[in-house]
């Protein structure tokens, strides 16, 4: 008869190392010897979701018995870690009787050609801690365990979790001394490397992943991240490409480091946009980089530059005094908000005969990009507001930044890449379509109705 869970103590016994008392809350013995063998999802057993995992209240008991803090259930020897390190052993066995076809102690007369062939120990890190579990072997050596494979030293959750951190910005002594503090686990420096080294492949799968031919929004800008050089850290200008597709979604394109941001660069980041599959682009929006629209030019003579608005504002206030910068901020808007490039023309004279005096680049300035700047007069304000500023990419430069803020700098453009490239995938999680962008879209197609594919309204 079962012990009852009031009378059992927290000993060895009642641990999910032994099984006696789960296996006695969970079914009878004459079920048992019915359900035994190879778990759901292994081979030769039932797929997984084909049964339900039943946990009676009683099993529960069993394994809560005695424990009564947080340490001695989810500690380093708590209930979890037993019972993960109990789970995993079963699995295991479970799977080499798979592989075998027959269970422990129930050898087929005449034999199989293949029997057991130990234990061995070996300890695997987890969310509850170190674990020795063992893992047992055959004696042909043909056995490949998959819950736990053959050299694996770490289970599932571990590598996401160090991911997890160091996407945050923690550095890798930070990931160190934050799971010594939390799961009692010393991992060295060199596997957090090693962990967060396998990102290293999927960013640069995803730096060369194929584009789609139409966008019709793309902002370019770059920010700057100190990288090592040598013997000295120096301030590298990181180029970030976002695109607007035809569905009004965004999505990075890719990522480039040089030492400085120059239109020369900019030509180069084109071309490879356009060797990935990217073959029209109806506008780019951009900053106030000198021989940023020749470079566009070159690669996508059809495109729209918009130079961003906001950038130039910035630009003109740059050197204005605090008492006139409110009054002459006012002034500007006057400008970009004009109802055409004609009443915006008139604006711009206004402007210069009221400032030039004080003020004389400004106007001068906003006339040498004028044909950069206007483009966006000429849309309704659905599609203006897509399109005036780059306000999208500076966006997630700020998020960038937060995170990369407290590393002080990197030691080579991979590892920069690495934690940019997870920074990007936890940002774009948390973007939306672009705001109006069906009647945006609309506007588009009356005014390029041969680039705009007809299924795309």
């Amino acid at each position: 008869m079962p012990s009852s869970p009031t009378s059992t103590t927290h000993n060895n016994a009642s641990l999910p190392g032994s099984g006696n008392d789960i296996e006695r809350g969970y079914v009878d013995s004459s079920e048992r010897r019915e359900r035994r063998g190879p778990l759901p999802g292994l081979p030769g057993g039932p797929a997984l979701g084909e049964r339900e995992l039943e946990i009676s209240d009683q099993v529960l008991d069993a394994l809560l018995a005695g424990a009564r803090t947080a340490e001695q259930i989810a500690g380093p020897e708590g209930v979890l870690a037993a019972l993960t390190r109990r789970l995993l052993n079963r699995a295991l066995e479970a799977e080499l009787s798979a592989h075998l076809g027959y269970e422990a102690g129930r050898a087929p007369a005449g034999g199989s050609g293949n029997s057991r062939n130990g234990k061995p120990v070996k300890t695997v890190i987890t969310d509850q801690g170190p674990l020795r579990i063992c893992s047992p072997r055959d004696r042909k050596g043909t056995f490949e365990p998959q819950i736990v494979r053959k050299r694996q030293t770490r289970w599932v959750g571990f590598d996401e979790k160090v991911i997890s951190l160091y996407a945050r910005g923690l550095t890798v002594r930070e990931i160190q001394g934050h799971l010594q503090e939390i799961y009692g686990t010393d991992v060295s420096p060199d596997l957090i490397s090693k962990i967060t080294d396998a990102v290293l492949a999927d960013a640069k799968a995803w730096q060369n992943r194929p584009l789609e031919r139409l966008y019709p929004i793309v902002y370019l800008d770059a920010l700057v991240v100190k990288i090592r050089d040598g013997h000295t850290v120096r301030n590298f200008a990181c180029y970030v490409a976002i695109g607007v597709n035809l569905e009004g979604e965004r999505d990075v394109l890719g990522l480039w480091f040089e030492r400085t941001e120059g239109a020369k660069f900019w030509l180069h980041v084109l071309t490879e946009l356009k060797h990935r599959g990217v073959s029209d682009v109806l506008f780019f929006c951009v900053d106030g980089l000198a021989g940023f629209p020749e470079a566009i030019e070159a690669t996508f003579p059809h495109s729209t530059v918009q130079t961003c608005v906001v950038h130039q504002v910035r630009a003109s206030l740059r050197f204005v005094s605090y008492k006139d910068r409110k009054q002459v901020a006012g002034d500007l808007r006057r400008i970009y908000t004009a109802a055409s490039q004609d009443h915006a023309a008139d604006e711009l004279q206004a402007f210069a005969e009221k400032w030039d005096a004080r003020y004389p680049t400004i106007s001068q300035s906003w006339l040498d990009r004028w044909e950069q700047i206007t483009p966006f007069l000429a849309y309704p304000q659905d599609v203006r507001r897509v399109i005036y500023t780059t306000n999208s990419i500076e966006a997630l430069h700020r998020q960038i930044r937060k995170i990369i803020k407290t590393r002080g700098h990197f030691p080579t453009e991979d590892s920069a890449l690495k934690l940019l490239y997870l920074a990007i995938t936890k940002a774009e999680t948390k973007w939306r379509q672009v705001f109006q962008w069906h009647a945006a879209l609309a506007a588009f197609k009356i005014q390029f109705p041969d680039r705009i594919p007809d299924n795309a309204i």
